[in-house]
């Protein structure tokens, strides 16, 4: 009976146990697989990892020189504003110096345009002032000396008028 027993125990082909025993070589088979895909996806994540971390670092670099560059021109740009503010202020006393007869008070201006159109402007302001005060000159311009005498009109003159006139020429009293 113990081999009767051993037989039973035994396992055949067909029966449940080597079922159990094909289905976990199965399951084992697949959690395998399954543990290479996993595999493959961490060694590509960590390729892309690195490759993101060099291109990183290659960003962080050109940020660095970016920076240093702004830098570069910003002292840069400052020295040239600092220039030009001095050529400017130096064509200011030019112009000044040039137009002596536009009041040094009327040119001014932060920008070489800006002193020209003042400069501009100035010199219309003297003419306009230098043709006003010949116009007032001509009006009341009074001639040298004492007036030319002419003959006394005697149109449009009464009688006893004439008579006056005529006794006043020849140095007489009326």
């Amino acid at each position: 009976m113990a081999e009767a027993n051993n037989k039973e125990t035994q396992e055949t082909p067909g029966t449940p146990a080597t079922q159990d025993n094909v289905s976990t070589t199965q399951e084992l088979d697949a959690v395998k697989a399954q543990l290479e895909e996993e595999q493959k996806a961490k060694t590509t994540l960590e390729e892309a990892m690195t490759a993101k971390d060099a291109r990183l670092a290659e960003l962080e670099a050109a940020l660095s020189e970016a920076k240093q560059g702004s830098e570069a021109s910003a002292t840069e740009l400052a020295a040239v504003k600092e220039a030009r503010d001095q050529a400017v202020t130096r064509y200011l006393g030019m112009a000044k110096a040039s137009n002596p007869q536009v009041p040094q008070d009327i040119i001014t201006g932060e920008t070489i345009a800006e002193i020209d159109a003042s400069v501009e402007k100035g010199k219309g302001l003297v003419a306009s002032v230098k043709k006003t005060l010949e116009s007032e000159t001509a009006a009341a311009k009074v001639p040298a000396g004492a007036p030319t005498r002419g003959a006394i009109s005697l149109e449009g003159m009464s009688p006893k008028d004439k008579i006056a006139a005529g006794i006043q020429q020849k140095g007489g009293t009326s």
